[in-house]
């Protein structure tokens, strides 16, 4: 196989690319990306077919494969630059592959996260002849796993060139809502000590799970911030998501560990997360495990701007962590914007609304055609 492709060697070894039409409605579409079976880390099949369809059927783009990720570029004289980003990676499949139909539904691993907001960009890539911007297109992998292994952080360390944009729109599910920013999250382990007895004979040890009461109660009693930026209202939250403790059924425990989750609003760094969570719980001794600094809005940058008005959307914040951190850090201006249901996304039941990537893709097109002039 010397002289091959490394996409057309992995061709080989996994057989034949699937076809996609880019230019057929991106219902179909969708359904064609969800049928291509392609969880964290065995994403190559897909990138192969979306590679070779860009190729064939966008011709004006520049291409550039990375491990399972394909990027492709125009290269014009436009005065701004939109870079459109998704991830081709799902969480494993629930007997929910291949798709299926009902009525103005389709069923699937990743038809929410985020099949369909890979398909509305494929569709407009290969359909929009004069766009208003120059475009950016990022399909990558390993987005539903831990952070080490995730494709755009590889290709910001690779490749940093090819994320330079004045906006980046991610396609994750939004339920065709503009979701702004993002919050940062953080995970903290708060341990409690004791002494271990037999527990026939209780009052000559101290246990560690009963210490973890005050704890407990502190989070119960926590009243979360509400925080307005640029319109947005972020809601921060700290929860227990997990009590380890115990050595056996007659024996007092001799340590326990609550583990927390604090999703704090942009405004708040990492740093400064941390030391509220350890205020929170009085300086008592905590290990951070996690931490991910949230997004601001970034709603007054002239693009994000021109978005709102060309597609008349309000803007909300988002709940949750979103690879839009990943942009902010670089200092351009991010929004999450796709069909998909963030309530659906990951569950056995995944579907996503017709009407919504019908939608979401006319009003993505009319910003990438008519904003700016």
């Amino acid at each position: 196989m010397r002289g091959m492709s490394a996409s057309a060697r992995a061709t080989v070894a996994r057989g034949p690319v699937p076809a996609l039409d880019l230019s057929a409605d991106p219902v179909e579409l969708t359904a064609a990306l969800v049928d291509v079976p392609s969880v964290s880390g065995e994403e190559g099949a897909l990138a192969d077919a979306v590679e070779e369809a860009l190729r064939a059927q966008a011709p004006t783009f520049e291409l550039l494969r990375s491990g399972n990720a394909v990027l492709a570029r125009t290269n014009g004289d436009r005065p701004t630059r939109v870079l459109l980003a998704g991830h081709l990676d799902t969480v494993p499949i629930a007997d929910n592959v291949p798709s299926h139909r009902e009525g103005d539904r389709i069923y699937g691993c990743g038809t929410s996260d985020m099949k369909s907001g890979d398909a509305m960009i494929a569709h407009l890539a290969a359909t929009i002849d004069d766009p208003a911007h120059e475009l950016t297109l990022v399909f990558y992998d390993c987005e539903e796993v831990e952070a080490a292994r995730n494709g755009l952080g590889r290709i910001e360390r690779e490749h940093r060139d090819w994320l330079q944009a004045d906006l980046a729109v991610l396609a994750e599910p939004t339920d065709g809502a503009v979701e702004a920013g993002c919050q940062g999250t953080l995970r903290a382990v708060v341990r409690t000590t004791g002494r271990r007895a037999h527990s026939a004979r209780s009052w000559l040890g101290e246990n560690a799970i009963h210490a973890a009461a005050p704890i407990l109660r502190r989070l119960n009693e926590y009243r979360p911030r509400q925080v307005d930026i640029d319109g947005c209202v972020y809601r921060e939250g700290l929860q227990a998501v997990r009590i380890e403790g115990g050595v056996a059924g007659n024996v007092v425990p001799d340590e326990a560990c609550v583990t927390v989750n604090f999703r704090f609003a942009p405004d708040r760094t990492p740093e400064q997360a941390a030391d509220h969570v350890r205020e929170v719980f009085d300086h008592a001794p905590l290990e951070i495990t996690d931490s991910a600094a949230g997004a601001l809005p970034g709603l007054h940058a002239p693009a994000a701007k021109a978005f709102l008005a060309a597609t008349g959307a309000r803007p909300v914040a988002k709940y949750g962590w979103t690879d839009v951190s990943r942009f902010a850090a670089l200092g351009i201006p991010a929004i999450n914007f796709g069909p998909g249901d963030p309530n659906l996304a990951h569950t056995r039941e995944e579907f996503v609304n017709i009407d919504r990537i019908t939608r979401c893709t006319e009003l993505l097109r009319r910003y990438l055609t008519s904003a700016g002039r």
